[in-house]
């Protein structure tokens, strides 16, 4: 993850931060989601069925796309130069608007809605992230992420 320092990250509270790369989203990926959940449903594990049930093929677990952004974080979300642990602390607000297809490619955009400290030695960041999806108008997903810092 990127770092600054705080009172720098404190300035940005409002402001787009960061643009994850790029993450593939294959069916082997989505099929190793299916076991590690046993969440074996067809429209994620099933190409034909998928297909006939109107997604023109296999589409990713909303919880799979959500779990991506603990990697898109790793591009994207500034933390203080003086971290020395950082955890998730939950989610406030989580949408899943649009199915991710097998094969496509997602990416996280992180806005900083707020840099509040929780408590001495923990700052707790609320960031706004919206998950694109490559070559389509609509995201896959919405989510306001709360993480805690340590310093």
């Amino acid at each position: 993850m990127p770092v600054a320092p705080l009172d720098e990250i404190r300035a940005k509270v409002g402001s787009a931060i960061g643009v994850s790369d790029w993450i593939e989203v294959p069916q082997d990926r989505i099929s190793a989601f299916a076991d590690a959940t046993d969440d074996h449903q067809f429209i994620h594990v099933d190409p034909v069925a998928a297909a006939a049930a109107g997604f023109g093929g296999t589409i990713a677990h909303g919880f799979l796309t959500l779990s991506l952004l603990s990697r898109m974080a790793a591009d994207a979300m500034l933390i203080p130069d003086t971290t020395r642990m950082a955890v998730n602390y939950g989610l406030d607000r989580v949408r899943f608007l649009a199915p991710v297809k097998a094969g496509k490619r997602v990416r996280g955009h992180f806005t900083l809605e707020s840099a509040d400290e929780k408590a001495p030695g923990q700052l707790l960041l609320k960031h706004q992230v919206t998950v694109e999806i490559e070559g389509e108008d609509k995201p896959a997903l919405t989510a306001q992420w709360l993480g805690l810092i340590f310093t």
